[in-house]
């Protein structure tokens, strides 16, 4: 039976558009390559409270919280001018991870770093070495800090890049200056044992509706990974613009790819653009998981190709925002031919395992039509080495049971109570897994409230206390857990024009959704994450985010 979606009709705003604030480009600093991508994802595993030792004044910094940390009284760490970081392994991947926290520290201390190899931990020396712990998962860490030293050790880069982001927390804000600051370079003396809840924990930048530059999308890399994300989603293709560049079908780019919303220039990634992002991603342990929307959502490549319409007539291009209303032609053979192109390239050009094909909005197809033509992509997606994901629409078709299916769910929540849903109960049914999404809790476009100068209401206002407070095992009647792969914070761009806008809307609300897919749920308490969340503000002011100063939270402000 084809199942309609209860309550969640997403409602767009129409003509509305916000001045242009510029772009500054700051961040952390370009790392060193890592090499292979990281392609896979880690299923949940098991965890325990955080314990009251990580509220303490001098370790309630931390965000992601981490599964265990307790603090060594008087064995705090500083940072001196020959303090060195060694690597204990041969990897070229730990050698990034020893150059991405060098990178970042020496600006703001004026201290040399060197990155030296070496078997044991000499003295002052931080220390970063692979090593067999296989209760820690493929993201997991120990870190160990003392008077004499810091060690990290990990069972892979991965896991030691996500360590460094903890490291990273515990020192002075100041350490995120691109100038020379004061000391002292302190570390509070602590015993960390970390892993993640849930595999897959991801951010979504829509680059169709007003686009993003390559720069722009690395800012978001550069900020995003400090909370441990690993995934980024890529919202390619849309009504208003198509933005990356298929050889086979140029004009997608050229012509599809020339506007946004409200009339703006548009753009689009060139498959070395596309490439150079997914190598940076790389560098921080995000997988990059490129979207092309079908079958609704496609009027910039319906107006590109006129054969993929049913009339074999192009539309004119759309800026504006309204959704629904373009369609695939589901009859037609080139429409498969053309999905087939575009998902060979897009293939060819991501090392990740999941290729997102959309299915959400739909409403100009007909139901029947819509299960047919989702059954006829997933082969197309499996046979260039891809699995497919897509939003919770998709759970109408047949599609196939276990990895080779996620389904996005960014239908409403209550969050204190689960509800019923029937998407998420027919993927569960299927044995598909969830990647949750709740707008009225994750999407980051919509309102803190109704003085907000950016994004939507349609899912209702969103304060940084109902972004954090929902747990993905309990948003649905009938899922559990097991159902779960992970968590994703969508952000959409109709009202966005710049990172400058983008980050206002995602921070703060990021690092609390970034918790949730890393931090045992039990023992979460807003009270308790509002205190380590004020300390996040002097960090990105120093950075330059430009995040929203929420009345909800006692912000820590920069000393003068």
């Amino acid at each position: 039976m084809l199942i309609k979606k209860a309550g969640t009709v997403r409602r767009r705003l129409t003509g509305r558009g916000f001045p242009h604030l510029g772009t500054r480009v700051l961040g952390v600093a370009v790392v060193a390559a890592l090499g292979p991508l990281v392609t896979g994802f880690a299923g949940p595993v098991a965890v325990q409270a955080a314990p009251s030792a990580a509220t303490t004044a001098t370790t309630a910094r931390v965000i992601p919280a981490p599964v265990s940390m307790q603090t060594v009284p008087g064995q705090p760490f500083t940072l001196a001018r020959d303090t060195k970081i060694v690597v204990g392994s041969r990897s070229r991947d730990v050698d990034g991870v020893a150059a991405f926290l060098a990178g970042l520290a020496r600006p703001s201390t004026g201290y040399p770093l060197p990155v030296v190899r070496g078997p044991g931990d000499p003295g002052h020396a931080i220390s970063l070495r692979l090593a067999a712990l296989p209760s820690l998962g493929t993201e997991g860490y120990r870190l160990d800090v003392t008077r004499d030293g810091v060690r990290l050790e990990a069972p892979t880069a991965a896991g030691l890049f996500h360590g460094v982001q903890t490291l990273r927390q515990l020192l002075p804000y100041r350490v995120e200056s691109r100038g020379v600051q004061p000391g002292p370079w302190t570390v509070p003396g602590v015993h960390i044992t970390d892993y993640p809840r849930f595999g897959w924990r991801g951010a979504m930048l829509d680059v169709s509706r007003h686009f993003f530059t390559v720069q722009e999308t690395k800012r978001y890399i550069d900020e995003i990974s400090m909370y441990k994300i690993n995934v980024l989603h890529l919202h390619l293709s849309d009504d208003q613009g198509w933005r990356i560049a298929i050889k086979s079908r140029p004009r997608l780019a050229t012509y599809g790819g020339s506007t946004e919303v409200g009339g703006g220039p548009g753009g689009y990634y060139t498959q070395a653009q596309y490439k150079d992002i997914v190598g940076y991603a790389a560098q921080h342990f995000i997988t990059v998981v490129p979207e092309i929307d079908t079958p609704g959502h496609t009027n910039a490549a319906l107006a590109s190709y006129a054969e993929l319409n049913c009339d074999g007539k192009a539309p004119p291009l759309y800026t504006g925002t309204d959704v629904g209303f373009s369609s695939l032609c589901v009859d037609k053979d080139i429409t498969y031919k053309f999905l087939d192109d575009v998902i060979g390239e897009l293939a060819k050009l991501t090392p990740g395992s999941y290729i997102h094909i959309g299915g959400d909005e739909a409403h100009s197809t007909p139901l029947a039509d819509y299960v047919t033509f989702i059954d006829r992509v997933q082969p197309i997606v499996h046979a260039h080495g891809k699995n497919m994901i897509g939003w919770n629409e998709i759970a109408q078709a047949n599609v196939r049971p276990g990895p080779a299916t996620l389904a996005q769910n960014w239908s409403l929540a209550d969050g204190t109570k689960p509800v019923d849903d029937p998407l998420a109960t027919a993927a569960v049914q299927k044995g598909v897994q969830l990647v949750t999404s709740p707008a009225n809790h994750a999407y980051l476009d919509m309102q803190y409230d109704k003085n907000t100068p950016y994004g939507q209401n349609w899912a209702g206002y969103v304060n940084v206390q109902k972004s954090y407070q929902w747990d993905p095992a309990t948003l649905f009647t009938g899922v559990t857990e097991r159902n779960i792969r992970g968590v994703e914070a969508p952000i959409w761009s109709e009202t966005l024009t710049s990172i400058h806008e983008v980050e206002y809307m995602a921070f703060p609300r990021l690092a609390g959704i970034a918790e949730i897919g890393w931090s045992p749920q039990h023992g979460r308490s807003w009270d308790e994450y509002r205190t380590r969340l004020a300390a996040q503000g002097p960090r990105w002011t120093v950075m330059g985010v430009n995040f929203y100063h929420s009345p909800e939270i006692s912000w820590e402000r920069p000393a003068a």
